[in-house]
């Protein structure tokens, strides 16, 4: 009988789409970036100081891949994990959403589906965790929405208002009037917030809640990873130095995000397509004079980020060394051709380490189907663009 693993292994490399199944098992590429990878991760989990960092590649060579290996790396250090690959509708200048789309596709150690809210629910009223949370929500945020808003949580009967409340903590923020009323209803006091709570302003209260939320519940730290981050080059002028603004955040992360490690993946084109093209320096003076930081940071950063380098030709034929051990479990056959001939087979892929993949898998599939095979015809990918989209009325103020 076939390998199901070994399937599904081989399916998800011929689609071409990274999976966190295939990081597993193609971990050893690249050592040197994951070593450092990973000694910032012991220290995230030994001292709780939050950091981050960026990784830049050329399209199809790698990051995706890179990014899941650091999400199994991550729950082994029994952390946290939450994926989010930026789109149109999770656009970077509007944190609150991110964080919502960051949550629904938060995972936690050992476990292959989203969620957390199973674990939350087993924390109750006046336990340990309750108290230090209700505590730290009262003293600790910008406003005290998520005191009244987790104290209702733990308290409620109501299932329905349960339902209010859970979305909520998953970024789908409740107004404060109907919170003032569920919270006066079960304790029979009125709400007084110090601070009235806006989800484009104090969003950042979410992020550090839940980084203390998951130490309390017994984890080592939080790991954030966002794909894509050379979509914000589409967003207009405004916008993208205020998305320099938000990942500031994550890179030069404030005390009250505790244990928090992020990583930002985007395309090596970025700096010379957007910040060089679009003059985002001079675009940055020139709408906030007085207020140039965090967000010129952010774009010096980006400048200075180290690209992943090409595999090395020892790397590259580990991989289609595995490779074909995989297509020959896969569909139970035994390849009969050496590393350097599947080598060989792969240039018509180009020089992306994604077609020469796709490249190989297609020469195997050849191989088993026929007993032998011509030239493979996988294309090279599509370069990015950076074309603004139409700015929203927020972008035009």
């Amino acid at each position: 009988m076939y390998d199901k693993e070994a399937r599904h292994v081989i399916e998800a490399l011929r689609s071409g789409i990274p999976s966190r199944a295939v990081g597993q098992y193609f971990s050893e590429a690249r050592p040197k970036v994951m070593k450092e990878i990973s000694d910032r991760l012991d220290k995230v989990c030994e001292q709780g100081k939050s950091n981050g960092m960026i990784i830049s590649g050329k399209y199809g060579e790698g990051k995706t891949h890179l990014l899941n290996t650091v999400f199994n790396l991550a729950h082994s250090n029994n952390m946290v994990v939450s994926y989010l690959s930026l789109s149109k509708e999770t656009p970077l200048d509007k944190l609150y959403l991110v964080y919502q789309k960051l949550i629904q596709n938060t995972y936690l150690p050992k476990r292959q589906q989203p969620g957390f809210m199973h674990e939350l629910e087993k924390v109750s009223a006046n336990s340990p965790v309750a108290n230090e949370m209700l505590l730290y929500a009262a003293k600790q945020l910008e406003t005290d929405k998520l005191y009244y808003l987790f104290r209702s949580y733990l308290n409620t009967e109501d299932s329905d208002e349960k339902f209010l409340l859970q979305a909520d903590l998953e970024g789908d923020f409740i107004a404060n009037v109907p919170l003032k009323k569920i919270y006066k209803r079960i304790f029979g006091q009125p709400v007084k917030y110090n601070t009235n709570f806006t989800k484009t302003k104090h969003c950042g209260d979410y992020f550090a809640f839940m980084s203390h939320l998951f130490l309390q519940m017994g984890y080592h730290g939080w790991v954030i990873l966002i794909d894509e981050t050379e979509l914000m080059g589409r967003l207009g002028k405004k916008a993208r130095l205020n998305a320099y603004r938000n990942i500031a955040h994550f890179l030069l992360p404030a005390e009250r995000l505790e244990a928090v490690f992020s990583i930002f993946a985007l395309s090596a084109s970025y700096v010379e397509d957007v910040i060089e093209a679009k003059h985002e320096y001079e675009n940055l003076a020139m709408i906030y004079p007085e207020e140039q930081e965090p967000a010129k940071t952010v774009m010096d950063l980006l400048v200075k980020a180290p690209q992943l380098l090409p595999l090395t030709k020892d790397e590259i034929q580990e991989i289609l060394r595995k490779i074909q051990d995989f297509h020959g479990r896969a569909y139970e056959w035994t390849p009969n051709l050496s590393v350097d001939s599947l080598e060989a087979a792969t240039q018509s892929g180009g020089y992306l380490l994604r077609t020469k993949i796709r490249a190989a898998i297609e020469f195997l599939d050849q191989l088993y189907q026929y007993g032998k095979a011509g030239k493979t015809t996988i294309n090279e990918l599509g370069e990015e663009t950076f074309t603004e989209d139409v700015p929203s009325l927020d972008d035009l103020e």
